[in-house]
């Protein structure tokens, strides 16, 4: 069965996403609104705009549920948008976040976390934040650290708290410097200090915070008055029909997510509501939940698999093993293993305390099966009932992780298959249940997508949210029944090739699987680059020489600022944690010189510049796909024009939208993109029903072409092969239209159902959008 909003719900046909800052407020957006109109789009689509900590880029960080946000214009502002909003016909879609609330200084932002700190579990908001009052090591008391805070303190000072907080006393400088301990009369004055040994002082965090962020506490939305208290106003933008649509932040965080769901789509009436949910190869969203689908990840990979060519598999393998020796499974277990002993200690010891009140077994007895399991969990979680008993998916996910788990450690099988009875709630512990699930995803996260992905460079276009590139392409047979499926059961579910979490723009991608398609070339290359720049380690070489492929032309400042976060975020020379001041600078040091030597810049150029028409085809040709295949076209902020953003905070660099108002006011010589991107979108405004609720249907295409049917009045026609193309042309290869007369909206061009030879199909432009004429 389709999950659908209840009727007479609005639906987004399409959305435009910005990010909401203090330099870009509701003001802003409101100014864009027409062109967004005029393009096409249905639907402005918000990031959060709940009162946030001040001076918030994103807007997760929460502070008052009952309040829009100060820093982007508040009320008044808010005002203008929703004015502007329905004076053009467009709805709007708003980000939220029930996982957490900000508790970074100064607490009297966040009203309920100081109450909680003032007050401790006599609190009235003592039930909103998930913290562990029993925890042994300060019963009835939060544990806050202190982290990079400019500090005017002495040590005696710096301890003097409410009764119900606690702050570590041990500190010292960021820089080298003497370690002051123990002495409380010592005055440390205007620097920035953090813990000594954070790692063990990580060990007695007592709250939940959003992956590793201590500034972000977990909140028990499962409660009921927490959920209405921060629900409040949104559900009344819907109520009132401000808001169509919602989009939920990390539904895995929660203690509950079905629970939840449910309890949102009562509340809003059964509203448009995708969860931002990553979904590992093979596993599918939960189809008892109250949501329309998810927010676009697993199709953007997807896609991305259709334009890597599987044939340039062997010799990229070959090209990053000479670098790093490492399969991809292996790099995964020593990235989750690395950040289970780091960054995520308090929640396997959180878990062994719950587990030792279940059985009563010493700590040496339950770790080490624990940590196993974790690092074998191969999905962000299993959707495990507290009390059991598991479904068949959910028993699934745990059974391949004990068995793998056992695997590697034959000799913890007993104590493999005690934890197994736990997380599957055989044990009598519920609350073990949900908080081994709620562990599962920061492991994922931080492991899988903020370690590995950082690691593992074979193709680096690969290394995407919701990704495995330890698989290298998808056959467009895989792609078509998964469009299929997703038309029957999740036909209302959000597409996207680009989001404000991304780790590359779409157009970077673009450029990046061309290198499937040249291997031998490519490997070429680099070792040239290799040898003219030896002093880095090979594996951060090779990312920056396809870095400076994919996002040419690239100023050294945004080279070196990805480099530092791509490096940190690999934990292997350096890390946020403990920074390697010396590889840092000699990070730095590289990426300039590297942009000064005029040899290898002008190499980058020349192949950049030999890969443009192919690069602007699979732009094209991803685009496309992305704008009719099943579900709710998603367009972030400023690629409609090519966009080469890297990872936050690249990607969120202001959008230059007078020139996209210019080119849209002359569409016909606009460049490709955008006029691709708001004929596909006017289309889609028009045919709503073609799009949301058609069918569809492949069309046989030859090897190196896709094409599709929607609904049996829209095919979509687009090259995979964009290099191989270019080289050889199309010969004799065709696509078999269904019967009929094609009218072509990209070129004006009229084509007869049946056979149609690609040569002459694609002559005026490199990808087809074809209505029944």
């Amino acid at each position: 069965m389709p999950h659908l909003p209840a009727a007479g719900r609005p639906v987004p046909v399409s959305t435009y996403r910005v990010q909401l800052t203090p330099s870009f407020g509701f003001a802003d957006a409101a100014a864009v609104v027409p062109y967004l109109a005029e393009l096409g789009v249905t639907h402005l689509y918000c990031s959060p705009y709940l009162q946030s900590a001040p001076g918030s880029q994103h807007g997760y960080d929460v502070v008052d549920h009952d309040r829009l946000d100060s820093d982007l214009g508040g009320p008044v502002d808010y005002l203008r948008l929703v004015e502007a909003c329905a004076e053009a016909g467009l709805g709007v879609v708003l980000d939220i976040v029930p996982n957490h609330m900000a508790v970074s200084e100064p607490e009297q932002q966040n009203a309920a976390w100081t109450s909680v700190l003032r007050d401790g579990p006599s609190s009235a908001y003592a039930s909103w934040f998930d913290v562990d009052w029993a925890s042994p090591d300060n019963p009835g008391k939060v544990l806050v650290p202190v982290l990079g805070k400019p500090l005017e303190l002495s040590l005696d000072e710096l301890v003097v708290t409410p009764e119900s907080v606690t702050y570590y006393e041990h500190v010292l400088p960021v820089a080298p410097g003497t370690f002051v301990e123990g002495d409380p009369l010592a005055t440390l004055q205007a620097q920035h200090y953090r813990l000594a040994h954070w790692r063990d002082a990580a060990d007695s965090l007592d709250y939940r915070r959003f992956f590793d962020v201590t500034t972000l506490a977990g909140l028990r939305v499962e409660v009921p008055e927490v959920f209405d208290a921060t629900h409040a106003l949104v559900l009344q933008q819907l109520r009132d029909g401000v808001v169509d649509g919602l989009r939920v932040d990390h539904p895995d965080g929660l203690a509950d997510p079905e629970g939840y769901l449910r309890r949102l789509a009562e509340a809003s009436g059964g509203s448009w509501v995708v969860v931002e949910k990553i979904l590992e190869p093979g596993e599918e969203l939960p189809s008892t939940w109250d949501t329309a689908g998810t927010t676009g990840y697993d199709a953007l990979n997807r896609l991305l698999g259709l334009f890597v060519d599987p044939l340039g598999e062997q010799r990229l393998t070959a090209l990053w093993r000479e670098r790093d020796p490492l399969p991809y499974d292996e790099v995964v277990e020593q990235s989750k293993r690395l950040v289970l002993s780091e960054v995520l200690r308090p929640e396997v010891h959180r878990l062994v305390r719950l587990a030792q009140d279940a059985t009563g077994l010493p700590t040496e007895r339950l770790e080490p099966p624990l940590v196993e399991l974790l690092v074998a969990f191969g999905v962000y979680r299993a959707y495990l009932p507290p009390d059991g008993p598991a479904d068949e998916a959910a028993r699934g996910h745990v059974d391949h992780a004990v068995a793998l788990a056992r695997s590697r450690r034959p000799d913890l099988a007993d104590d493999l298959h005690l934890w197994r009875g736990l997380v599957l709630g055989e044990g009598g512990a519920p609350e073990l249940v949900t908080r081994f699930q709620q562990t599962c995803g920061p492991v994922m996260a931080k492991g899988v997508e903020d370690t590995a992905f950082y690691r593992y460079l074979r193709l680096t276009a690969l290394c995407e949210v919701g990704g495995d590139p330890g698989t290298f392409g998808v056959l467009p047979a895989d792609f078509h029944r998964a469009c299929v499926e997703q038309a029957d059961d999740w036909p209302l579910s959000m597409t996207t090739l680009s989001t404000h979490d991304t780790k590359r723009s779409e157009d970077v991608r673009a450029r990046l699987v061309l290198l499937s398609e040249m291997p031998d070339e490519w490997g070429a290359v680099a070792a040239r680059w290799d040898a003219r720049h030896p002093d880095l380690d090979a594996p951060t070489r090779y990312l920056v020489w396809q870095t400076l492929v994919g996002a040419w032309p690239l100023a050294p400042e945004r080279l070196g600022a990805y480099l530092e976060k791509a490096t940190r975020e690999a934990k292997a020379s350096t890390s946020w944690v403990d920074p390697a001041p010396a590889y840092d600078e000699s990070l730095q040091r590289v990426a300039r010189a590297v942009l000064a030597d005029r040899d290898l810049v002008a190499e980058v150029e020349d192949l950049v510049a030999r890969l443009d028409g192919p690069w602007r085809t699979t732009s094209l040709a991803q685009k496309l796909v992305q704008l009719t295949m099943p579900g709710v076209a998603d367009t972030y902020q400023g690629t409609e024009l090519a966009d080469l953003s890297l990872v936050d905070p690249d990607n969120r660099r202001p959008v230059d939208f007078d020139e996209r108002r210019r080119q849209l006011a002359d569409l016909g010589s606009a460049d490709p993109k955008l006029r691709l991107l708001a004929t596909s979108l006017r289309l889609r405004r028009d045919r709503p029903e073609t799009f949301l609720r058609g069918s569809y249907t492949p069309l046989p295409a030859g090897l190196r072409a896709l094409a599709f049917c929607r609904g049996e009045e829209v095919v979509t026609v687009v090259p995979v092969r964009a290099v191989s193309v270019a080289r050889d042309g199309w010969g004799d290869e065709a696509v078999e239209l269904p019967p009929g007369r094609w009218h072509d909206l990209l070129t004006d061009a009229e084509h007869d159902g049946g056979s149609v030879r690609l040569a002459d199909l694609l002559t005026d432009s490199p990808v087809a959008l074809l209505v029944r004429a």
